[in-house]
């Protein structure tokens, strides 16, 4: 460590402040972001605090943890925030802050709660600037390149999604075929074939596309009209909900890979468990499958797991897994389940009361109609999504790797273990974190 590194108390180094209370009745629409214990929850109108500023969770399941935002923003009263950054490096800051164990500063009873006061007195030891700014330059640096990657993931499904809807949901392709070819368009699809018409007419149609798709409508009681030739059927025919249960925690020294809906909200990988760390039953993931949680379904959580090990796959019990019977249909599958027509019946199938914990009922979701447009067409559109999702399994594995790495450096870096020079880093710029929690 460098010896100039300073020894000194936490409240020498940063203040903090309890946050503001705002209930969801006095939120206003406004993109100022609202940091509570669990990260970015939302949005308001009016700015509380300046930014770039940081936010440590108070309270709750979220104790201890530590976010960073690069806007002004209103601190939320479930968490404490930074006033006062006495000099340091903001970004250095946030870093350092998630390296600091704060279970035990807990002073809550019934659950945990954090006192600033008991915060101030934690030991801590500070390299002077240049050397912070260096420190938050290589760690902003993988964070930043983790974020893009998500950013890019985000956009690439968003893609494959538009597709899925413009061809199975919108009927774009048959509706073209029928204007193309002069076929009556009922009455309920004539705004979006007035839409088609114009895309038509400037040439942004994709004829190639459309032309194993049908070109007329049918008329069915279950669901008005419809491409001529489709049938309604049940989501099992398509996949199968497979339940098969392991219990890892049998197998102690097991390194599982595990996916959760904790894991899927806060960055979309999976974690690696042992099995001594697991305490429950979890349903075994097979190749291919697609998981949708089935917990507070309002909340859509659909996961195609990339990262799959062999037989040490598994899943939460809170996860709805469904196999496709082709697996080559993976894209579809997943697509059809992400789909607002299918989420809005999913919806529907939930039991539990609103505000509690509602639950889809897995066997009930097997059991909803879909559209079949046949095996050739569900082959189309995988010629088009697969090559998407390949580059989000890519992306999914660099951010494995960026990951690793960030949380390998982070406690050496901030520890003086690895001495950085400043001089040996230029920055260009600030880095520009997002809102929520890496």
């Amino acid at each position: 460590m460098g010896s100039e590194w300073a020894d000194s108390e936490l409240g020498s180094f940063i203040r903090l402040q309890r946050g503001h209370d705002l209930t969801d009745s006095k939120r206003k629409p406004g993109n100022v972001p609202v940091m509570g214990s669990a990260g970015q929850n939302g949005f308001h109108d009016t700015i509380k605090a300046k930014g770039p500023g940081i936010v440590i969770g108070r309270s709750g399941a979220s104790f201890g943890k530590v976010h960073y935002t690069p806007n002004d923003y209103w601190p939320h009263n479930t968490a404490l925030y930074v006033t006062d950054f006495q000099g340091n490096d903001e970004l250095f800051t946030y870093y350092f802050l998630k390296t600091i164990d704060f279970s035990s500063y807990n002073t809550g009873s019934a659950q945990p709660s954090l006192n600033r006061n008991h915060l101030y007195s934690i030991p801590v030891n500070i390299p002077p600037l240049p050397e912070q700014k260096a420190i938050a330059h290589i760690l902003g640096t993988l964070d930043d390149k983790i974020e893009l990657n998500r950013r890019m993931n985000v956009t690439l499904v968003g893609m494959a999604q538009a597709l899925f809807k413009s061809w199975f949901v919108d009927f774009d392709p048959v509706i073209d075929n029928a204007l193309a070819a002069g076929n009556p368009i009922p009455d309920e699809l004539a705004p979006r074939a007035e839409v088609r018409r114009q895309a038509l007419a400037n040439g942004a149609a994709n004829r190639e596309a459309a032309k194993p798709f049908p070109a007329a409508f049918q008329f069915t009681e279950e669901l008005g009209w419809i491409p001529e030739g489709w049938t309604l059927q049940s989501f099992e025919s398509l996949a199968t909900l497979d339940t098969e249960s392991v219990k890892p925690f049998e197998q102690p020294s097991t390194v599982w890979e595990h996916y959760s809906i904790p894991s899927f909200d806060s960055s979309g990988m999976p974690s690696w468990d042992r099995g001594d760390e697991i305490k429950s039953n979890k349903y075994r993931v097979k190749p291919g499958a697609i998981l949708s949680s089935k917990l507070n379904p309002e909340t859509e959580r659909t996961w195609w797991p990339f990262m799959l090990d062999g037989e040490t796959a598994i899943c939460s019990t809170e996860f709805m897994q469904f196999v496709p019977k082709n697996l080559a249909e993976q894209a579809f599958v997943y697509s059809l389940i992400r789909s607002a027509p299918f989420q809005a019946n999913i919806l529907e199938r939930v039991t539990g009361s609103t505000g509690s914990r509602q639950r889809a009922q897995p066997k009930e979701i097997a059991k909803i109609g879909v559209l079949d447009c046949g095996e050739p067409l569900r082959a189309e559109f995988a010629k088009v999504a697969l090559p998407l999702f390949q580059s989000v399994r890519n992306n999914s594995l660099r951010n494995q790797t960026l990951t690793k790495l960030r949380d390998t450096l982070l406690p050496k870096l901030i520890s003086g273990e690895l001495n950085i020079s400043a001089d040996s880093i230029n920055p260009s710029s600030k880095m520009r974190l997002p809102s929520k929690s890496s």
